[in-house]
């Protein structure tokens, strides 16, 4: 088994499907807070409405990882990825059309 072949779980895609959106959404609020709380920072977002764009922005790097999956042939991690992206963009289109 290679070293890539122990990370290649569904489970693993899920994951980190999950984590890197969050990681990317402190990133942004670390760099944009500008002294705001986080509910303070949320409630701005919710009020300007785009709570749409902004999970948008921080789920997007799923797309990189999806990639970087693939050309490892780490195939059950990518379909983790994927499945985990399509509730990401499920969730998006609820938010906005309700």
């Amino acid at each position: 088994m290679n070293k890539t072949g122990k990370y290649d779980k569904m489970m693993v895609g899920i994951i980190a499907g999950l984590i890197f959106p969050l990681v990317v959404a402190l990133l942004i609020y670390f760099f944009t807070a500008q002294g705001r709380t986080i509910s303070e920072y949320i409630d701005r977002i919710i009020k300007a409405r785009i709570l749409t764009h902004a999970i948008t922005i921080c789920v997007f790097p799923n797309v990189l990882i999806f990639l970087l999956f693939n050309r490892y042939d780490m195939l059950r991690a990518s379909r983790g990825i994927l499945a985990i992206t399509i509730v990401w963009a499920i969730s998006v289109f609820i938010i906005k059309f309700s």
